[in-house]
């Protein structure tokens, strides 16, 4: 594996800020040279300065998604935190009782491999029945979103799934899938993933009843929290709810949601 000097990681770290906002500390060194190692012998490079001098050369956009994908990280699990998962069935079982029934939607802001969306509409599907809902999960990583659309994961992240859940939307892996999980196709079918920078202006995606925006701000600064949870926040309704993650906090960060139990928030 091919070493890199402090001066090659801090080239990495301007560029997945200015990409991503996402800021990286210096003990993320290694996390930086394991990740990109591959894409130097792929580019049939020598040194991690030639790898970034191809990077901000503008003449491969597709190399820079890749690098982008390598270095965000994704982690997750299905039903991940569950009192959001608790207060969305709340809030989806009171929107279902209305008459008319309105479209509910709910957006997971970084969906990284799609746990998170699958988990949401597990839960919308079981609450609003026939009622119109819809799931959007976004990421800034092509390549977790790939991963996500096909809705098949290890064993080991679905230990939270209900067992009933699990029976009515899961299909589990036999012979050569042995080990794994399909989430059954008409749930799949019911959310969808898009590619999305939350550290730029934001497509029109609609407004939302309920957005997740979890365990992502640790990455971000703080002039670029606050620019990205007022993007995110743009596209929640009057009334709607806001979680992020248990370690995270909107102190200084945003008034535009009230906290109305740790990681929940309503905008009034």
């Amino acid at each position: 594996m091919n070493s890199i000097t402090d001066t090659e990681f801090g080239h990495f770290q301007r560029f997945i800020y200015e990409a991503a906002g996402i800021s990286l500390s210096p003990a993320k060194k290694a996390l930086v040279c394991g990740r990109l190692s591959k894409r130097l012998n792929a580019n049939q490079l020598s040194s991690y300065t030639a790898y970034f001098k191809l990077l901000t050369s503008g003449k491969a956009p597709a190399e820079v998604q890749t690098a982008v994908d390598l270095l965000t990280t994704n982690e997750t699990y299905f039903f991940r935190e569950p009192k959001h998962f608790e207060l969305l069935r709340e809030v989806a079982t009171a929107a279902g009782a209305r008459r008319p029934p309105q479209p509910f939607r709910v957006w997971s802001a970084a969906s990284s491999t799609g746990e998170e969306c699958y988990s949401i509409a597990m839960v919308l599907a079981d609450c609003l029945g026939a009622s119109p809902w819809d799931v959007l999960g976004s990421d800034i990583s092509s390549r977790v979103l790939q991963r996500a659309r096909a809705g098949h994961y290890p064993l080991e992240r679905t230990r939270l799934i209900p067992p009933a859940y699990l029976k009515r939307f899961c299909l589990r892996g036999h012979g050569e899938q042995e080990g794994t999980l399909l989430v059954e196709r008409e749930l799949r079918s019911r959310v969808t993933f898009s590619h999305v920078n939350l550290n730029a202006e934001l497509p029109r995606l609609g407004s939302f009843d309920v957005i997740f925006l979890r365990n992502v701000m640790i990455y971000f600064n703080g002039d670029t929290k606050r620019q990205v949870v007022a993007r995110v926040l743009s596209m929640l309704k009057p009334g709607g709810y806001f979680c992020i993650g248990h370690s995270e906090s909107l102190n200084d960060i945003s008034t535009a949601v009230e906290q109305i139990a740790p990681s929940i928030y309503r905008k009034p």
